[in-house]
């Protein structure tokens, strides 16, 4: 059994976050998901997300390919969450490839594998918001 584990908002779900999904079950047998409660959200990006907590986990535990969805709490990552899932792998965007993420770090201190996988060009939620904001 090989536990891969990955976490996001999921906010405005487009088909950047269906293929961090996809890949990361495609590495594994078993895939849990963190999903940022609201107040997470509005402490790391500055403002609430669109769609709700209890609507965004109800769609990650609805996605094909998803084993557990959990309430991600603390911090994007968090030691206490990689402690208690234990996972082989974790997978995360590229887009935070550069940044500081203490659950990370001390993943890899542990010897566990990061994977980061490739940004879908041209999608995310920032742009969604945007075009709606446009219209």
């Amino acid at each position: 059994m090989k536990k891969i584990l990955t976490a996001g908002t999921w906010d405005l779900f487009h088909v950047g976050h269906l293929n961090i999904l996809k890949k990361s079950k495609e590495l594994g047998n078993m895939l849990t998901v963190g999903v940022s409660t609201d107040e997470l959200t509005k402490s790391h990006k500055g403002s609430y997300p669109v769609i709700s907590f209890k609507e965004r986990i109800a769609i990650i535990r609805g996605i094909e390919g998803v084993d557990i969805a959990y309430e991600q709490k603390k911090g994007v990552l968090s030691i206490k969450d990689i402690s208690i899932i234990k996972p082989d792998i974790i997978t995360i965007g590229s887009d935070w490839k550069n940044k500081k993420i203490e659950g990370l770090e001390w993943f890899k201190l542990h010897n566990g594998e990061v994977i980061y996988l490739p940004y879908t060009s041209g999608i995310s939620t920032t742009i969604l918001k945007k075009r709606i904001l446009a219209l």
